[in-house]
Order: structure tokens, then sequence, then C-alpha cells
């Protein structure tokens, strides 16, 4: 057993210069997104220094693969995600994606609005892309006001002032991708009370 896990480890490094190598990033770039120092990642990458939770994790996040990726861990046999919903304000979101960092997607329900509901447009960094996949949605984009039906895309950028809603009468199902910050603003982030 001891002999399995040595041997895991001392492949890490090799699999973090070969990712590095690919992406065609420079140790001094990685250092720069990831904060550990360029001498701490040459180390790391030659097996010169041992890897630890503290140092793949930000390293799994910058290359956006999974942990599991960096150390060879093996496959769990099992591909399917299993969403648990979030609910956020009015709207239920279920995850579709279980890669950390990097682009995520999600479902979302977004009931009808009641009558006389009229939302402030919002901003944030990121860039989002959503797909009407039954009801209607209406979306407020800087000066314009679009209503999408069942099979029509929108994609912008988040920093213009934006609002997405159900005009009803029924809800509305979409699908939505969504940058780190999109991500946070719409899923992890806290209702308004």
């Amino acid at each position: 057993m001891a002999n399995s896990e040595e041997a895991a480890l001392a492949a890490v490094g090799p699999r973090l210069r070969a990712l590095r190598t690919q992406r065609g990033t420079t140790l001094a770039q990685l250092a720069e997104t990831t904060g550990i120092s360029v001498s701490t990642l040459s180390r790391l990458e030659s097996g010169g220094r041992r890897p630890t939770l503290e140092l793949l994790l930000p390293l799994a996040r910058a290359y956006q693969v999974p942990l599991d990726e960096l150390v060879d861990a093996p496959p769990t046999g099992d591909p399917r995600v299993h969403p648990r919903p979030i609910v956020r304000g009015r709207s239920t979101f279920l995850p579709l994606t279980r890669r950390p960092g990097g682009v995520q997607a999600f479902k979302q329900i977004l009931p009808p609005d009641p009558p006389g509901c009229d939302r402030e447009p919002q901003t944030h960094e990121g860039y989002e892309w959503l797909y009407v996949l039954s009801g209607r949605v209406r979306l407020q984009l800087g000066e314009h006001d679009f209503v999408l039906h069942p099979g029509e895309v929108a994609e912008f950028d988040t920093r213009t002032p934006h609002c997405v809603t159900n005009p009803g009468p029924g809800p509305a199902e979409l699908l939505n991708l969504f940058g780190p910050q999109g991500e946070r603003i719409h899923v992890r982030a806290r209702p308004r009370q």
C-alpha cells in the first residue's frame, strides 16, 4: 500500500509539468494565478517538494481540473451528476456540472412574476449564456427589452445592466452557463432580505 501511495505522489510532479506545458503557461504566470512561489512550483514539478492538499487545490482551480486528475485517482465509475437544488430568491437552480472553477452549467426554474413586479437591472463581472427550454423569459439588457421563447438563446456581458424575469403565464425553464463571477452572484449569493 505504501509503495502505491509513493508512486502516486511521485507521478504528481510530471503530471503538473505536462499540464502546464499543454496550457502554454510559465511558472511565473502560474505563480501569479495560484499565489504559490515559482521555486515551490518548480520543486513540485521536479519531485523535490512533496505535494500537499494546500498546494494542489489552487493548482486544480488554476488548471480547471478535478483534484483527482492531479493525483491520478482511480475513476469513480459513476459519471452522473446528482444535482441538489439551490433555491435563490424565487428561482431554483439545478447544477449540471461539477468541475471546480471555470464555466458552470445550471438548469434554472423561474416561476412567473407576480402582477406589478418590476425588478431593477443588475450588473456584475462576468459573462452569461442562457437557453430557454420552456415558457417565456423577459431579458432586459441595457436599453433593450426582449421576450425569449423556447429554443432561443441569449449571451451577454454582465457588466451591462440586465434583468431576467418570467412574464408568465407558467414557469420558465432555462439552461444557464455562468463564469465564476456569475455563479457567485446568481447561485452562491445570499438572497436579499
